[in-house]
């Protein structure tokens, strides 16, 4: 996290600048070990967030390819061939000229003796964090092949958990768009041409009728400030939550709120535990892999729960007290966090939690997905069938009065 402070040196002179930490506490002693004396810190939160060390790649260049990627290269280092060799091997046949133009990147920088990991460092982009430093674990020691397996059956789940989360939402989204396209059409166009024509006869109009026409009129005559009032709204909302206390809210309120709440919580959990699981089963320390664990995490709170976390590590209180203390963390990966302590296989029990939460969000997300499709097929056509009948009941009572 980045925090912008005001200090006064040891001379009384005041100095103001920004600096990188894992927390405010740390970012306070990383100014007083630098000899100032803190007068405000605060953390800094752009008003369009990116987060350089998503496993997300922005880059043009797709997961699958660094899935495929990644499989080739522990393949090629099994198979006997040096690193530089095999980079070349992967670059002369990537399709992608994004990818194409890192690899080359990658073997120039290796060629000139820099490490594999630091290399892939250089592309934040293409190569996370955890990526890279998974890589600099295998370096170390001679597991390279192993850890990129298991950097890519990492990747590889993240990206199906993602893909099928998106898929489940595609049809019930489309609907949504698609219904309040036709209803603001019907609104809008059609409606409005049925007015004049009902007030050119002389007869009494249904109940259901009058209440269209009058929503009708309404929404021709404020329809405009309601959409604006809305829009002030929602930019008041979105400039809240890039404040520090606003985006801590939101993203507490994400991870809370009903169904999708729990849903959005169980898959950071297990997003945290499989990594978690990675980095320390690959042999990088717990407190350099919670560190990579806090870098990765999107969401503020959970961030700060993991920070909370780390401190709590850091002091001695293991890994599962300070999970105990905050309830974003759910009984089932502190109970098993706890017997991976006691027992050693701490990667192996995080793998367990993983797995059991992507279970359960899937299947919370496919009876979620199940219950909206046919809501939303009821209310969509409750609205469209109160309109048909409007429209006809008031045909019927022209008819009457003209015949």
């Amino acid at each position: 996290m980045e925090y912008q402070y005001v200090a006064r040196t040891q001379d009384n002179s005041v100095v103001k600048g920004k600096l990188t930490a894992t927390s405010e506490g740390a970012a306070a002693d990383m100014l007083s070990y630098s000899g100032y004396s803190v007068l405000t810190l605060k953390e800094r939160v752009p008003l369009f967030q990116s987060d350089k060390l998503s496993m997300e790649l922005t880059s043009g260049i797709k997961p699958l390819e660094i899935i495929m990627f990644s499989r080739q290269l522990a393949l090629l280092l099994e198979s006997g061939t040096d690193v530089v060799t095999s980079m070349e091997l992967l670059e002369a046949q990537a399709d992608n000229k994004h990818l194409k133009k890192v690899l080359a990147d990658v073997v120039s920088d290796v060629r000139g003796g820099v490490p594999l990991s630091e290399a892939m460092s250089h592309h934040k982009k293409v190569f996370s964090a955890l990526y890279y430093r998974l890589v600099a674990v295998g370096e170390r020691t001679g597991t390279l092949e192993v850890v990129l397996r298991r950097a890519a059956d990492y990747l590889e789940r993240a990206y199906v958990t993602r893909k099928s989360v998106k898929n489940a939402l595609t049809y019930p989204f489309v609907v949504i768009l698609v219904a309040i396209g036709v209803i603001a059409i019907m609104v809008t166009y059609v409606l409005p041409a049925f007015t004049g024509l009902y007030s050119s006869f002389d007869a009494e109009l249904p109940a259901a009728t009058r209440a269209l026409l009058a929503f009708t009129e309404w929404t021709q005559n404020y329809g405009f400030f309601v959409a604006m009032g809305a829009g002030i709204v929602v930019a008041v909302g979105f400039i809240y939550t890039r404040t520090p206390s606003g985006s801590m809210q939101w993203a507490r309120l994400m991870l809370t709120m009903p169904r999708i709440g729990r849903i959005n919580l169980l898959n950071e959990l297990a997003n945290c535990s499989r990594s978690l699981s990675l980095l320390y089963g690959s042999g990088l320390p717990l407190p350099d892999a919670m560190t990579l664990i806090i870098q990765g995490t999107t969401n503020k709170a959970m961030r700060q729960a993991f920070v909370d976390v780390q401190q709590g590590m850091i002091a001695g209180a293991g890994l599962s007290g300070p999970m105990r203390r905050n309830d974003l963390f759910l009984p089932l990966m502190v109970q098993m966090t706890a017997v991976g302590e006691e027992t050693g296989n701490l990667d192996h029990t995080l793998t367990t939690v993983a797995e059991s939460y992507e279970a359960d969000s899937d299947e919370k997300t496919k009876a979620m997905i199940a219950m909206l499709t046919p809501t939303m097929t009821i209310i969509i056509g409750g609205i469209v069938g109160f309109i048909a009948i409007a429209m006809l009941s008031a045909m019927y009572s022209i008819f009457g009065a003209a015949f």
